[in-house]
C-alpha cells in the first residue's frame, strides 16, 4: 500500500527586542543565569504584565510579509501547564483570537512552485531553559518572557524536502525583516513538526506524531524521513500509530517517545485577566507595511531582470540580506556588461572562503574594488584561476589588495607564446611515453603534459595557452 506524508510545522521565533514581552528585563543572550529576571517574568503574586509595543509591531511586520490577514481585534490567553522552566505555571499566549491568519509561503519543488498555507501567527512569551547535568538539572529563567512568535503552517507539506525548503524560505524572510537573528544554536529559532500518513489519494488525515528536539533544518529533514519510514512500517503490518510527542536523537538518527500528545483542552485556555484586548487599526497596519524591505523573492527576480543572472546564481546571492547587498555593490561596480565572471567568483571561491570561516561574504574584509581587481587579473590571463584563489585567501588573511600580493610574489604568469613554445618542446622531449599515449587517443596524457609545463614554470605559465601549444605540437608531430 502506498502512503502519503502530511506534515505541518510549528516554528517559534524569538523577536529581537531589547526587553521582554511583558516586563523591562533585558533579552541579551549569554549573560549570567538568572540575572535578567524580575517579579513579572518570574510570576510573583501581584505583578502585572505590560505588552512590549515593539514586539507587537514586529509580529505584525512578519505576518504581513507572510501574506497574512491581520485581525483588528486580538487578545491574550493563559495556557496552563506545569514544567520546571515555566515559573508562572502558565504561559501568556494567544489561542482563540490570534494576531493573524490565512497567510502563505511559496516554495520551490523539483517540478514547480508550491504554495504552503500559514494557518496562524501569534505572539507569546518564551519559557526558561533547563540545563541537564549528569545527576541534576538546573534552570535559567533569563529566557523566560522573551517575545516569541509562533508560526503554524497548514498540513500541506508532503515530504521532508518540502519541509526543508519551507523552513529556508521562512527563515530568509524573517532575517530580511531584521526582527530576529534566527540563530538555532542560540535557540532564537526552534521548530516542531507534526507528521502523519494516509493512503495515497485519501482525504482523511492519519494519526499524527509531534517531533521535537531538532536543532537544525537538516535535523528536521532527517527526523521527518525517519518518522515517515517508522509509521509506514507500522501501517503495513496493520499496527496502530500512537498519537504522541517524540524526540529526535541526532547521534543514533531515530525518534523515541517522550509523552502522549496534549490536546487544546489539556491546557485549560482562558482569557488573560491582566491584559486587555487589543485593537489594531488599519492605519497601524499601513504604517508597518511601509517599513517592509525588499524581500528575498522580489530581490531574486530583480537580480535576474536587472543583471541577467541565472535563477540558480540569483538564488545563492540572495540567501542572506547582507550578502545580497555586498554582491549587488560588486555587480554594479563591475565594468563589463557580462557579469558572469564576477558572479562565478562570488558564488564560488569567495563563498567557499566564507563557509570555511563560518562568515558571510560581506564581512570577509574583501572590498568590491579588490574583488573586481582580482577577477580582472584572471580575465586578462595575467594569473591563473588557481593562483587567484591563493591570492584571495591571502587578501582575507593579510588585508592586502590583490595587486600588492601579486607584485610582491611576482605571480604574473607567463603568457608569451615564444617562451612557452620552448618549454612545451622540452616537456614533450622529456616525456616520450605521454606523447605516444596522446597519439594513441589517450587525451588525459595532454593534461599530464600541461602539468609538467606548470611544474617547470612554478605554476606561472598560462595553462590555457600551454595546453593549446602542446596540443598543436602533438597533433602535428
Amino acid at each position: 500500500m502506498n502512503y502519503e506524508a502530511v506534515i505541518g510545522l510549528e516554528v517559534h521565533v524569538q523577536l529581537k527586542t531589547k526587553t521582554k514581552t511583558f516586563c523591562g528585563c533585558s533579552t541579551e543572550f549569554g549573560n549570567t543565569p538568572n540575572s535578567q529576571v524580575c517579579a513579572v517574568c518570574l510570576g510573583f503574586p501581584g505583578s502585572l504584565p505590560v505588552l512590549n509595543r515593539l514586539a507587537l509591531d514586529y509580529a505584525i511586520k512578519v505576518a504581513l510579509a507572510l501574506n497574512c490577514k491581520i485581525h483588528e481585534f486580538t487578545k491574550f490567553d493563559r495556557k496552563n501547564y506545569f514544567y520546571p522552566d515555566l515559573p508562572k505555571n502558565y504561559q501568556i499566549s494567544q489561542y482563540e483570537l490570534p494576531l493573524a491568519t490565512q497567510g502563505f509561503i511559496e516554495i520551490k519543488t523539483n517540478i514547480e512552485s508550491k504554495r504552503i498555507g500559514i494557518r496562524r501567527v501569534h505572539l507569546e512569551e518564551d519559557a526558561g531553559k533547563l540545563i541537564h547535568q549528569e545527576d541534576l538539572s538546573l534552570v535559567d529563567f533569563n529566557r523566560a518572557g522573551i517575545p516569541l512568535l509562533e508560526i503554524v503552517s497548514e498540513p500541506e507539506i508532503n515530504s521532508p524536502q518540502e519541509a526543508y525548503e519551507y523552513l529556508l524560505s521562512l527563515k530568509r524572510k524573517i532575517e530580511y525583516l531584521e526582527v530576529s537573528d534566527c540563530d538555532m544554536e542560540k535557540g532564537s529559532l526552534r521548530c516542531d513538526a507534526n507528521v502523519s500518513l494516509r493512503k495515497s489519494g485519501a482525504k482523511d488525515l492519519g494519526t499524527k506524531t509531534e517531533l521535537k528536539n531538532m536543532n537544525s533544518f537538516k535535523a528536521v529533514k532527517d527526523a521527518l524521513a525517519f518518522e515517515i519510514k517508522r509509521q509506514s512500517e507500522l501501517l503495513v503490518k496493520n499496527r496502530p500509530v500512537t498519537q504522541e510527542t517524540r524526540l529526535w536523537d541526532e547521534k543514533i538518527q531515530r525518534t523515541f517517545p517522550m509523552r502522549t500528545k496534549e490536546e487544546a483542552q489539556d491546557y485549560r485556555y482562558f482569557p488573560e485577566p491582566d491584559l486587555p484586548p487589543f485593537l489594531i487599526t488599519q492605519d497601524k497596519i499601513d504604517q508597518i507595511k511601509k517599513t517592509i524591505p525588499e524581500l528575498p523573492e522580489e530581490k531574486k527576480l530583480r537580480f535576474i531582470r536587472d543583471y541577467s543572472l541565472s535563477e540558480y546564481d540569483a538564488t545563492i546571492l540572495i540567501s542572506s540580506k547582507k550578502d545580497a547587498s555586498f554582491a549587488e555593490e560588486c555587480i554594479k561596480a563591475y565594468p563589463d556588461k557580462d557579469k558572469k565572471p564576477l558572479v562565478n567568483w562570488l558564488i564560488g571561491p569567495l563563498l567557499s572562503e566564507a563557509n570555511n570561516r563560518k562568515s558571510g561574504l560581506w564581512n570577509l574584509g574583501v572590498s568590491p574594488r579588490d574583488l573586481i581587481e582580482l577577477v580582472g587579473f584572471v580575465q586578462r590571463g595575467e594569473i591563473s584561476h588557481l593562483t587567484a584563489k591563493a591570492v584571495l585567501t591571502e587578501m582575507i588573511d593579510m588585508r592586502k589588495s590583490p595587486r600588492e600580493i601579486i607584485n610582491a610574489k611576482n605571480l604574473i604568469q607567463i603568457s608569451d607564446a615564444s617562451d612557452l613554445e620552448k618549454i612545451a618542446e622540452e616537456v614533450i622531449r622529456e616525456n616520450p611515453k605521454s606523447k605516444e599515449d596522446y597519439q594513441r587517443g589517450k587525451t588525459n596524457a595532454l593534461m599530464f603534459l600541461v602539468g609538467q609545463v606548470m611544474k617547470k614554470t612554478k605554476n606561472k605559465a598560462n595553462p590555457k595557452l600551454a595546453q593549446e601549444i602542446l596540443k598543436r605540437r602533438l597533433d602535428n608531430a
